[in-house]
């Protein structure tokens, strides 16, 4: 499955990083190539980068890693996604980090479905840190990750992608769970950046059987 990450931030270059890694081959979509080349480059052979429209259309999987503002252009920038695997990793955070900008009634994930016209959109890669992604080895187990989605067979691709990378991928059924997923994602962010406990740690689930 041909994979292209629109981003190459924190989050776009570490699923980038894990990916490649496990024999993955990655293009990363982005405005501005050239400004990237280098850093792509460190990656090592399997990736590569070139513009947005371009890495869409060579994909058969596509993972949104840009700021939650940037969605909505690129999700109307494709007329018919034609079946494409759309994943969300984002989250609409407020300005400073004050919470979410929607919610309850719907999420970002949804809004994304609702633009991006024949696009099977899977929420996932958004509840943890870029660290826990790039290297999700943890010694008291793997982290867990939450994937729905509308469309099975999209959601059992994500669920095999994360599981892939390390991850006790968990599968959240419809689309419409993303709107618990984004405040889940609140909870890593506010005890990382605002209650001090740092980047190096991550949730999972605990089983008696």
């Amino acid at each position: 499955m041909s994979i292209a990450i629109i981003g190459a931030g924190n989050v776009g270059m570490a699923l980038a990083r894990a990916f490649t890694q496990r024999g993955e081959d990655v293009v990363l979509g982005v405005p501005d190539p050239a400004k990237y080349a280098g850093a792509v480059a460190a990656l090592g052979p399997r990736a590569r980068v070139t513009a947005t429209a371009d890495a869409i259309g060579a994909a058969e999987l596509v993972i949104l890693a840009v700021p939650y503002a940037a969605t909505a252009s690129i999700a109307r920038s494709v007329a018919d996604w034609g079946g494409r695997i759309l994943v969300d990793a984002t989250n609409p955070l407020a300005p400073g980090l004050a919470g979410l900008s929607i919610g309850t009634t719907t999420s970002g994930a949804e809004e994304i479905a609702r633009l991006a016209q024949g696009a099977r959109v899977v929420k996932a890669f958004n509840t943890t840190g870029a660290e826990n992604m790039a290297d999700a080895a943890y010694p008291g187990g793997a982290p867990c990750m939450p994937v729905c989605g509308d469309d099975a067979d999209a959601r059992a691709r994500v669920i095999a992608l994360a599981t892939r990378i390390g991850f006790d991928a968990v599968d959240m059924g419809p689309l419409a769970a993303a709107r618990y997923l984004e405040p889940f994602a609140m909870t890593w962010i506010h005890l990382a950046l605002v209650q001090g406990h740092g980047r190096d740690f991550a949730f999972a689930i605990l089983r008696r059987h």
